[in-house]
C-alpha cells in the first residue's frame, strides 16, 4: 500500500469513526430521554395510585375493596412477562490502527461508511488480536524476508517453512508454493504483490469446500426444523460453543432450543443451563446419571415440534470408552431424528480447538470418516500460533468452516468469513 493509499484509508476510517461516535452519543441521549420519561410515568403512576387510595378511603366498603384490589394487583404482577436478559453492547474504543484496519476490511467488502456498526468493528478487532500469535510467527518474519525485493526461489523456500510452522498443512502449503513458483516463472513478483497473491491463494483454499457445499453462509431455514449436532472430543470448547451459537441464533430472531445430550459429563448439562439462561434459550435435559442421549434428543424433538422451533442445537458426548461407542451414540441420535422428523435439515458440525494444531487436523480426519460431517467450527483462535490449521482442515479434510471463535465472551463466535480471516492472518504489524 502506498503512502497516498494509506492516508486515504485513514481519512476514510476517521470519517467512519466520527459517524459511529455521533451515533453512539445520540443513542446515549435517547436512552437518557427514555429513562427520564420512564421516571416521569412512574411519578404520575404513584400520584394516580395515591388519589385512588384516598378515594377508596371514602367508600363504605373500604376493607373489601382493598382486599379485592390486592388480588387484582397480584394477578397482574404474575402476568407481567419477564424481560429478556440483555448483553451489554460494545463501546466504541480509540481511533487507532485496529479501528482503521477493521473499517477498511468492511469497506473492501462493499460496506459504506453509514453501514458500519460498532459490533462489526469490535469483532474484527478481536479477530485480528486473536490471530496475533499466528501473525507474529508468520507475517512479521515473512515481511522481513520479502521486504520490497522481488520474490526469489530462496524466499519461497522460507515461505514454505513459515506456512508449515503456522500449521497450514502440507497439502495447502504445496498448493500455495506451486502457484507462486508458476507465477514467478512467468513474471517478476515484488514483495507487496507476493503478499497479495498469497492472500488470494489462501482464500481459494478455504473457499473451495464452502463453494462445493452449495451454502456460503450456514443459517437455519425458516419453516422447517433445523437440527445442528455439535460433535468433537472433550476439551475443544464444544459445550461453550453451543451456548454461543444459541445466543447468536436467538439474537437473530430464530426460535431456538438446546438438547443437553452429553449425558456422560455431568458438568456439561449444568454449563448448558447457564448458557441457556444467558441466551434466553430453554434446555431439554435428563438429570439421571448416564441417561440415554438418544432419549434426551427424542424429548427435545417433541418439544421443538410443539413450540415450532427453528433451530434445535444438540450437544453430544465428546468421549466414551471407545471410538466405536462414540460413533454408535451419534448413529442412534441420527436414527431418532430421521424417524421423528424425516423432513428436518440436519447438520453435523465438528468443533476443533485451533491451539491443538495437527492434533486437531487428525481429529477432523477421524470424525469425517465416521460422523458424516457437514462443517467445522474453529474455536480458541485467540492466543494460539496455529491459526493456519483452518486451511489444513479446508484442504485436507474438505470441510467447510462455518463459524470461528476468538474470545471467551458470549458474542465472540461468528459466522466464518474467509476474506476477513485471511486479512486478519496476514495483516501488517
Amino acid at each position: 500500500m502506498t503512502n497516498t493509499d494509506s492516508d486515504n484509508s485513514r481519512e476514510w476510517a476517521a470519517q467512519a469513526y466520527a459517524l459511529l461516535k455521533k451515533r453512539q452519543e445520540d443513542q446515549k441521549q435517547e436512552l437518557e430521554k427514555q429513562e427520564d420519561q420512564k421516571q416521569e410515568l412512574e411519578k404520575q403512576e404513584d400520584q394516580k395510585q395515591e388519589l385512588e387510595k384516598q378515594e377508596d378511603q371514602k367508600q363504605e366498603l373500604e376493607k373489601q375493596e382493598d382486599q379485592k384490589q390486592g388480588l387484582i394487583d397480584n394477578a397482574s404482577k404474575d402476568n407481567i412477562p419477564r424481560s429478556p436478559k440483555t448483553i451489554n453492547e460494545p463501546e466504541l474504543g480509540e481511533f487507532d490502527d485496529n479501528f482503521t484496519w477493521s473499517a477498511m476490511v468492511l469497506a473492501a467488502q462493499g460496506k459504506k461508511i453509514n453501514q458500519i456498526s460498532i459490533d462489526e468493528i469490535d469483532w474484527l478487532t478481536k479477530l485480528r488480536r486473536g490471530l496475533e500469535e499466528t501473525r507474529k510467527g508468520f507475517v512479521t518474519e515473512l515481511l522481513d524476508k520479502l521486504g520490497d525485493d522481488p520474490l526469489t526461489p530462496e524466499s519461497l523456500d522460507d515461505l514454505e517453512t513459515l506456512l508449515i510452522r503456522a500449521d497450514v498443512g502440507i497439502q495447502s502449503t504445496d498448493k500455495v508454493i506451486s502457484s507462486l513458483r508458476k507465477k514467478l516463472n512467468e513474471e517478476v513478483v515484488g514483495g507487496e504483490a507476493g503478499i497479495k497473491f498469497l492472500k488470494k491463494e489462501l482464500k481459494l483454499i478455504i473457499d473451495k469446500p464452502i463453494k462445493s457445499s452449495g451454502t456460503d453462509l450456514l443459517i437455519p431455514q425458516k419453516g422447517k426444523l433445523n437440527v445442528w449436532l455439535l460433535v468433537g472430543v472433550n476439551g475443544v470448547g464444544k459445550t461453550t460453543t453451543l451456548g454461543k451459537l444459541a445466543y447468536l441464533s436467538s439474537r437473530s430472531n430464530y426460535k431456538t432450543l438446546i438438547a443437553a445430550a452429553d449425558t456422560f459429563r455431568a458438568a456439561a448439562v449444568e454449563q448448558l443451563k447457564v448458557w441457556g439462561e444467558r441466551s434466553n434459550v430453554d434446555v431439554i435435559s435428563n438429570q439421571s446419571k448416564n441417561a440415554d442421549p438418544a432419549a434426551v434428543v427424542f424429548d427435545a424433538i417433541n418439544s421443538a415440534k410443539k413450540r415450532n422451533v427453528d433451530l434445535l442445537l444438540v450437544d453430544t458426548a465428546g468421549r466414551l470408552q471407545t471410538k466405536n461407542n462414540l460413533m454408535d451414540e451419534l448413529t442412534k441420535i441420527k436414527k431418532i431424528i430421521d424417524k421423528k422428523v424425516p423432513e428436518a435439515i440436519v447438520e453435523s458440525l465438528l468443533v476443533l480447538d485451533a491451539s491443538q494444531g495437527q492434533n486437531g487436523l487428525k481429529q477432523a480426519k477421524s470424525f469425517a470418516k465416521s460422523a458424516n460431517l457437514s462443517g467445522a467450527i474453529i474455536t480458541k483462535l485467540d492466543g494460539t500460533s496455529r491459526g493456519g490449521v483452518s486451511l489444513a482442515v479446508s484442504e485436507e479434510v474438505n470441510l467447510p468452516i462455518r463459524f470461528i471463535g476468538a474470545g471467551e465472551g458470549i458474542k465472540d463466535l461468528r459466522p466464518f468469513n474467509s476474506y476477513e480471516f485471511v486479512e486478519a492472518m496476514l495483516a501488517d504489524q
